[in-house]
């Protein structure tokens, strides 16, 4: 089998634009900040910064994955239905977590165990995907191949919702098309200051106002086709 991708060179993961390459950059950004949240120091509204960029990170990327990445999987290797059921698990549950840190506020004496766990959900997604399935995709694909979906993979990163939501799935086309209108509805939700809450009455509204002016566009197409 492939070795863990993290013992292995930008080369050998295809180059700098090969999806192995982005996902271990992204993986490496989470260590990072998960350490520096958890270490408990800088002040009040740092720390609020830097879990604010762990979410949109930890939500973007796996957006990005389960639309991208694991369909792919699913048809190359005998196992990807199992591996990849494996990690939607783990990205169900982180987003609960983080949905209820986020529904009880800071104040709440539960945030941080919230937190914690979280985090050790998230670095064992990371040895999953590290060790177990992003291998799998090494030995599958050329370079080419590789930066071509990297290529991809970026473009539904950066325009992926970066907030947990139980409305979404966790698999295309359903995930793609619920999470168009909540990506742009979270990344207006993330231009205010750390620490300050949307209004959750506010945000379902907007929400089921976007989702249902895609029903309406899609069900139209279908009406033309």
């Amino acid at each position: 089998m492939t070795q863990p991708i993290a013992r292995q060179s930008v080369e050998e993961l295809g180059g700098e634009g090969s999806v192995l390459a982005r996902q271990r950059r992204d993986h490496a950004e989470l260590e990072r900040l998960m350490a520096s949240y958890g270490s408990g120091r800088g002040p009040g509204e740092e720390r609020r910064r830097t879990l604010k960029d762990i979410v949109q990170l930890t939500f973007s990327h796996a957006f990005a994955e389960e639309t991208v990445l694991w369909p792919v999987l699913r048809r190359l290797a005998p196992d990807g239905e199992e591996l990849t059921a494996r990690v939607e698990d783990e990205h169900q549950r982180i987003n609960d977590l983080v949905a209820e840190m986020e529904r009880i506020g800071r104040d709440d004496p539960r945030h941080e165990e919230l937190a914690a766990e979280a985090f050790a959900l998230i670095r064992q997604d990371i040895r999953d995907e590290e060790e177990l399935l992003l291998p799998r995709l090494r030995a599958s694909l050329d370079s080419a191949r590789l930066r071509r979906l990297g290529s991809a993979w970026e473009a539904a990163r950066r325009t992926a919702p970066t907030h947990p939501h139980p409305v979404v799935p966790r698999r295309p086309p359903a995930n793609a098309l619920l999470g168009v209108p909540l990506s742009a509805f979270d990344r207006v939700r993330d231009l205010l200051p750390a620490g300050i809450r949307a209004p959750r009455g506010r945000v379902l509204a907007a929400a089921g106002v976007c989702l249902g002016a895609v029903w309406l566009i899609a069900r139209r197409a279908r009406g033309r086709g």
